[in-house]
């Protein structure tokens, strides 16, 4: 970090009200991905999808925003964080609009497909002014860090609750047009308080960003497509291979050009790996939950939209109180290591929970609540320490690409996740041939909890293997 950066850092008197700013943008990009969650069986209803054709509303916008990411972070660096911040928020607005107005399944998937395309935007550019503001002080930044990820983490489960209440009292539309008006204000408000920030000179690797999206595209429809054409068929076996293919060539051509979407060496400090993996694992098992969740409060339980959703509401005040009041404490006495572990433990406890006590005939507080908390609970300890292992220990001209990076392996792996858990569960319930349809669409869900629970634990098994200590991070951080 250069001198003129931190003395820019330290100067900046909006600092603050900045991050209130991106983060309020991070928490409605999140909530993107999650606001939808609790309309899906109304969706189904209106616009005619099959059970299977449903996660599509969610992956849509999973692939192209994970996919894009880490173009959107090159772009970032490129042109200005503000300006790719705002053409992401403009891209979103009109997307949502679109979303919010679609006549049949098509419009709707394609829509959040390129809401997800506007999101690939806004995450890595506001990241990347999130750590240019706060860098000079590492106190600072350890705050801002936090109160980021809890505004990604809060999104992701307010979220659920208020498209709830939206899709009870109003439609599931408004969980979409919502964004048109908070786009708006978001676009007005940030040439007063963000600045343009520095462009730098380079070439956009085209070839990397269209390899890498198209092997992800294909890779998670190769997933989901498995549930009806089954892993053998060929169309499953072509999407997955060619997706493979594709992605060994992306990963041939940032080896070989000047400027890669990503140059290799950055995975050169283990943390920033580690942490990356940790997301991917972490997105997993998390997503899944919460998605499987709702299913089984709505189709299972037979509550409400909005009952549904304030069933879902402990959870983010929780992780909210944890993650303000002790988390960002636990991890500076714990260290990177423990914290993640714990973390990871806890959340997969909560999977294996959620398998073992689900059952037709359950009910709220003895079947959901207390494992739902500690869904939250480990969520919260697991994706502080680590995020802050992916992205702290980058130089400042690659603040850009460790955003959209660690945003990548997030989203890709809430695809990814929900994808094959979607598969798993969808397994199960068919062969599940003989009794009540409720009674095997439930074991699938089950099945699938147990398997989000097995993810999680992996997790915990990788950090305790491979996290090192802070100190030994700063050490072998990159200069």
């Amino acid at each position: 970090m250069s001198t003129n950066s931190q003395t820019i850092a330290q100067a900046d008197p909006k600092r603050w009200k900045a991050l209130a700013l991106l983060g309020f943008a991070n928490f409605m990009v999140m909530m993107d991905s999650a606001i939808i969650q609790v309309a899906l069986p109304a969706i189904k209803e209106t616009l005619g999808y099959t059970q299977q054709d449903l996660q599509w509303v969610m992956t849509a916008f999973l692939i192209f925003f994970g996919g894009l990411l880490l173009l959107g972070g090159r772009l970032s660096d490129l042109f200005g964080h503000r300006r790719i911040f705002m053409w992401g928020f403009s891209i979103l607005t009109v997307a949502s609009l679109l979303a919010g107005l679609a006549w049949d399944d098509v419009v709707l998937n394609v829509a959040r497909a390129v809401q997800g395309v506007g999101s690939a935007l806004i995450a890595p550019a506001a990241l990347s002014i999130v750590m240019i503001l706060f860098s000079a002080n590492p106190k600072e930044l350890s705050k801002a860090l936090a109160l980021w990820g809890l505004s990604g983490a809060a999104g992701g489960s307010i979220g659920i609750v208020l498209g709830g209440i939206l899709t009870e009292f109003l439609s599931w539309r408004w969980a979409l047009l919502i964004y048109v008006p908070i786009g708006i204000i978001i676009l007005l408000l940030s040439p007063g308080l963000l600045q343009k920030g520095k462009r730098l000179s380079g070439r956009i690797d085209y070839a990397g960003a269209i390899s890498v999206t198209a092997a992800l595209v294909l890779l998670v429809y190769g997933i989901a497509n498995a549930e009806h054409s089954g892993w053998g068929s060929s169309s499953t076996v072509w999407s997955l291979s060619v997706g493979a293919m594709l992605f060994i060539i992306f990963i041939v051509i940032q080896a070989i050009k000047k400027e890669p979407l990503v140059p290799l060496r950055i995975f050169k400090t283990r943390n920033l790996s580690i942490g990356n993996i940790s997301l991917v694992l972490l997105s997993t098992a998390w997503v899944p939950i919460i998605y499987f969740l709702v299913l089984y409060l709505q189709l299972v339980l037979k509550f409400a939209p909005f009952s549904a959703a304030m069933a879902l509401l402990p959870a983010p005040i929780f992780m909210a109180v944890f993650v303000v009041a002790v988390a960002g404490k636990t991890m500076e006495k714990l260290g990177l290591k423990i914290t993640m572990v714990i973390g990871f433990l806890i959340l997969g406890g909560s999977g294996l929970l959620f398998s073992l006590n689900t059952p037709v005939n359950g009910d709220y507080w003895t079947s959901v609540l207390l494992a739902l908390l500690l869904a939250a609970l480990g969520n919260a300890l697991a994706y502080l320490p680590a995020t802050t292992a992916a992205v702290s220990n980058v130089k400042a001209e690659e603040s850009g690409l460790a955003s959209g990076l660690y945003n990548t392996t997030y989203q890709i792996g809430s695809a990814v996740g929900l994808a094959i858990m979607v598969a798993i569960a969808a397994a199960t319930t068919e062969s599940r041939t003989a009794g009540d349809a409720i009674v095997a669409l439930n074991e699938g869900f089950q099945q699938a909890f147990l398997w989000s629970g097995i993810v999680a634990l992996a997790g915990a098994v990788l950090a305790l293997l491979f996290v090192r200590s802070q100190k030994q991070s700063e050490t072998n951080a990159p200069k």
